[in-house]
């Protein structure tokens, strides 16, 4: 068995170990989502807060982890009687991306169930995890159901499985980590809020702290039982620090003072419903548990402030998270201090290891200032190098506002991830049929399972009440529900398109098909062209905030080498399907239809459409043209495409114009 990294020996990210921390103190809080570009110890920090969280007793044989001093009474393995247990150590369970929801919530034999009415139940992982840590890895990536599984298990306590009136609860009950890189795609809104805290992890760009981190990582590595021995004494120290905060725990005491201050804030920054505070009520009480003290102080709200608004606050996933410091500030000043306890000293006693810093750590030096925003960057090519203004180059246009767009989806039925765009074969949806199971049985078909059945009764001696099932009269239920798919732009960024009012309002769309997407579940893709060539602005991902940066950093001039932008797109596309084959593409492609510079343009154009329209490849031309003379070059290409055209205004959901609109893969008429 491997040696984990010290929980002591991280490097910096404080604000991490202290959200970890409290959430050991007080699973209560809802668990931590650690947000963070890669390679910044999200991962080693989870996996070693395993080893400081004291041991449970649990009932013997007890597959659920039952307390023995208070047995769950709907326990599957019980009725336990209370008594002595066994000790042993938490445990870590992590819930892998590729997930089936069986393997997240446990299993009934369904045979079993029918034939002789027992609930055999195997345990998944929410059972596995009960009073230890559930470590979700790329949370952003898991599939909806499943993160709304969880949270929901994680919100309860318990965790229900219901197989066609076959149910079984058992208690759930873990502290929830989930981390997270945003460039690969956000959490929905609705789960943000689920996590009690979060936390924002990068890099340092300090020298010497960058050194130590590498000086610590090869020194575990070469040796690791040398290197944890080395860090024992401090490992020791948090963990009973941890049983001393739990014990203390009930003692705090939270004040109205504490308690005022709490809801002022969450009202001063306009966070939505009640969950808020009392993540922030029990965060504070966990920090004041922490540093030893009985009362909760101002310090404490607004630590706890710090860590649990911040992703409540996001409308949308164009919206970067953060909170205004002085702001939070100002609050607590306002309403502190109403009974004595709200206000806290000046200079606290902020524990034995300094706030949030377990184990004796250094507090990492400020970081230096970032890289600026990325709509004041030049734009960059394919390398990453910013690309030299060309001859008549604008700089960049700001986007209109945004607007709920009609539904684009692929025709036909797909059988991609889960989402909520074109029509597919899912595991959750409306039940159009059944069909034999090809490996393990997950949704039963009971009707057809029953029919299949009943002409083999009398030569299988049925005699009793029951229903006498063999393994081929199952029977799978097939379900059509929605799925996500890769929208790609391709947008046209020359001279053409570069009247200032234009190039916003075309930016505005294309900036409303993004977020359609993000609430679709879509990956996106932008392609742009101008000048002599085509870039990949951004490739296929799943991060709509990335592309919109992309796109608000923009530049437009030259001429219109839209020829280009299709085939750049088409290899995209060919690319993408070696990677993902079960996801259908939409492509988006955003011009007036123009095309200009080299021999033959329209024609070149021409040729490349076709490859989409030969392929079966969806489309859709947002026709940007303007102007009382109107020449319909968008519509030809649109034909050409083997797809549809839509101006700017009947792209707004709310246009007359037009129902809910879906991207044929007919011609239009001529």
């Amino acid at each position: 068995m491997s040696t984990p990294f010290p929980f002591t020996a991280v490097v910096g990210q404080d604000d991490l170990r202290l959200a970890l921390l409290l959430n050991a103190v007080s699973p209560a809080v809802g668990g931590v989502l650690v947000r963070g570009e890669k390679g910044t110890a999200k991962s080693t920090a989870v996996r070693a807060l395993s080893a400081l969280m004291p041991e449970v007793d649990v009932v013997p044989g007890c597959r659920f982890s039952c307390d023995p001093h208070s047995p769950d009474p709907g326990c599957p393995d019980g009725p336990h009687e209370p008594g002595a247990g066994v000790a042993r150590p938490a445990r870590m369970v992590e819930l892998p991306v590729g997930a089936s929801e069986d393997r997240l919530v446990g299993a009934l034999d369904i045979e079993r169930a029918l034939a002789e009415g027992v609930k055999a139940f195997e345990p998944g992982l929410l059972a596995d995890a009960h009073r230890g840590i559930l470590y979700v890895d790329e949370v952003n990536l898991l599939h909806d159901h499943l993160v709304d599984l969880l949270l929901d298990a994680a919100a309860m306590g318990a965790s229900y499985v219901e197989r066609e009136g076959v149910s079984v609860r058992h208690a759930s009950r873990f502290l929830l980590v989930g981390t997270m890189n945003p460039e690969e795609g956000e959490l929905r809104p609705q789960l943000l809020d689920r996590f009690g805290l979060t936390v924002e992890v990068s890099a340092s760009r300090e020298p010497d702290q960058r050194v130590e981190v590498v000086r610590r990582r090869l020194a575990h590595d070469d040796d690791p039982a040398g290197f944890a021995a080395r860090w024992a004494d401090e490992e020791a120290a948090v963990r009973a620090r941890i049983a001393a905060a739990r014990e203390l725990l009930p003692s705090v005491r939270l004040g109205d003072g504490a308690l005022r201050q709490i809801a002022a804030t969450c009202a001063a920054f306009e966070v939505d419903g009640m969950r808020a505070d009392i993540v922030m009520a029990r965060t504070a009480t966990a920090l004041a548990a922490w540093a030893g003290r009985t009362d909760v102080l101002a310090e404490d709200v607004r630590q706890a402030a710090l860590l649990a608004l911040p992703h409540r606050r996001r409308r949308n996933p164009f919206d970067a998270p953060g909170l205004d410091e002085d702001k939070l500030d100002e609050t607590l000043e306002e309403f502190g201090g109403q009974d004595g306890d709200g206000g806290g000293d000046d200079d606290p006693d902020p524990g034995p290891d300094g706030p949030g810093g377990p184990g004796g750590q250094p507090e990492p030096d400020d970081a230096p200032p970032g890289d600026g925003d990325a709509a004041a960057r030049p734009e960059a090519g394919e390398g990453g190098e910013p690309r030299p203004s060309g001859a008549g180059e604008q700089s960049p246009v700001r986007a209109a506002e945004p607007f709920r767009t009609k539904v684009l989806s692929v025709p036909g039925l797909g059988e991609g991830v889960a989402g909520r765009r074109s029509r597919a074969r899912t595991e959750h949806g409306r039940t159009t049929g059944a069909r034999r199971p090809r490996g393990a049985l997950t949704k039963l078909h009971l009707a057809a399972t029953v029919q299949a059945a009943a002409p083999h009764q009398r030569a299988r001696g049925r005699s009793g009440r029951g229903l006498v099932v063999r393994r081929d009269d199952l029977r799978q239920a097939t379900r059509e529900g929605r799925e996500g798919n890769l929208v790609l732009f391709v947008v046209d960024a020359s001279g053409s398109m570069a009247a200032r009012q234009r190039m916003g309002a075309v930016k505005g769309a294309v900036l409303s098909l993004l977020l359609d997407a993000y609430q679709r579940r879509d990956k996106v893709g932008l392609v742009t062209f101008r000048g002599a060539a085509a870039d990949v602005a951004l490739p296929p991902t799943s991060s709509v905030d990335a592309a919109a940066a992309r796109l608000e950093s923009l530049p437009t001039g030259g001429r219109t080498p839209l020829a280009a932008g299709l085939l750049r797109a088409h290899e995209v596309l060919r690319v993408e399907r070696l990677r993902d084959p079960a996801r259908r593409a939409l492509v988006v492609v955003v011009t007036d239809g123009r095309a200009t510079g080299g021999p033959e343009p329209v024609a070149l154009a021409g040729r490349a459409a076709r490859l989409f329209a030969a392929e079966g490849i969806a489309s859709v031309v947002v026709d940007c043209e303007s102007g009382p003379v109107r020449l319909g070059l968008a519509g030809r290409l649109a034909d050409e495409l083997g797809g549809t055209a839509v101006t700017l205004d009947e792209l707004r959901a709310d246009a007359i114009a037009g129902l809910v609109r879906d991207v044929q893969g007919t011609r239009r008429a001529a």
